[in-house]
């Protein structure tokens, strides 16, 4: 076995479904894409990718001794389908990569653990990534082989569905780089038709400012209303558009079962119950945590308002006075809807 061969098969010892390589230069349109994204206006408030541009746009410059690109897919499959609970309206609904341990945790310590395998095998420098740094991963991970992009601008693959985390090993370390994928997708656009707010104005691109994820995660601040009524129980993050993609009928299960840990589907009057030191309780450890009580309980009292429920009306009058003046928004906006009002 050659050195590149070792480390393919060191990855899938660590529990990574797919190593391929790249070389850092491999994504020359990466830069003219991700320009047309943030002037149209699609990041949304996601400031630092306009303010990171360079080196998203261009890997080369983000650690100009790296020759080459080790990319990595870990699965985190779950063993359930996700859109059924969308109709248990008593309920919030949590993105499947975020039922359990954070992943940034686990990924960053396999990387590691290959970095240091790697460097001690064969010498040179690495640095290692999992969405902690301005890296096109998905780019990337298209120019390595690892899978393409499909319509939902996600990476997906033949022979692992779309439920991966990208990570990457940037290394000093020359490696004859594999071949790119292409697309598979063809006429499909399962992904496209299910997105409940159409975040999608065409194939292969996504308005940030509609997507479900981006607004339960990364939105600041009162979402706008119409559309609220379109996020229905979704309380942290969207699988819709991945869950219906055809080709996870290839999905591997996750190799580590940290991922699908015990945050389930819990009911929403228990999740608007929580203050603070609750929520931190709660979600310690769970890359949930990071966006705080505050935004937390907005997403809870939108699915609230979306639920129907005149059981819930009381849980959302008591946040009316909330000392945060989005989550007392969205707790009047609640009781409007429950009552038939807004």
């Amino acid at each position: 076995m050659d050195l590149k061969q070792q480390v393919v098969a060191r990855a899938l010892e660590e529990g990574f479904v797919m190593a391929r390589v790249c070389r850092p230069d491999a994504v020359p349109q990466a830069a003219a894409r991700l320009e047309e994204f943030v002037q149209a206006g699609y990041h949304g408030q996601m400031g630092w990718m306009a303010e990171r541009m360079h080196w998203r746009g261009n890997p080369a410059a983000l650690w100009p001794e790296a020759r080459s690109v080790i990319m990595l897919a870990e699965s985190y499959a779950p063993d359930y389908d996700p859109l059924p609970l969308l109709h248990e309206s008593e309920r919030g609904v949590i993105s499947a990569y975020a039922l359990g341990r954070d992943y940034h945790d686990i990924v960053k310590k396999r990387l590691k653990r290959l970095g240091r395998w790697l460097i001690e095998t064969a010498g040179g420098e690495i640095k290692v990534f999992v969405d902690t740094a301005p890296v096109p991963e998905k780019a990337l991970g298209q120019a390595a082989g690892l899978g393409w992009q499909g319509k939902h601008t996600s990476l997906l693959s033949r022979d692992w569905g779309n439920w991966a985390f990208l990570g990457s090993v940037f290394t000093t370390l020359e490696f004859e780089p594999d071949a790119p994928e292409v697309g598979h997708c063809g006429s499909c656009t399962a992904c496209l038709d299910i997105c409940p707010t159409d975040a999608f104005p065409a194939p292969y691109q996504l308005d940030a400012r509609r997507c479900i994820s981006y607004l339960t995660i990364e939105h600041a601040g009162p979402v706008d209303e119409d559309l609220r009524a379109l996020m229905g129980n979704r309380i942290y993050g969207c699988d819709d558009c991945l869950a219906v993609c055809p080709w996870n009928k290839f999905a591997v299960a996750a190799s580590d079962l940290r991922y699908h840990g015990g945050v389930g589907a819990p009911p929403l009057a228990e999740l608007a119950a929580l203050d603070d030191a609750a929520f931190r309780a709660r979600f310690s450890g769970s890359p949930i945590k990071r966006i705080g009580r505050d935004r937390f309980v907005r997403n809870v009292l939108y699915a609230i308002g979306n639920s129907g429920v005149a059981a819930l009306l009381p849980v959302a009058q008591g946040l009316c006075e909330d000392a945060d003046a989005t989550v007392a928004d969205a707790a009047r906006w609640a009781v409007a809807r429950l009552k038939g009002t807004a």
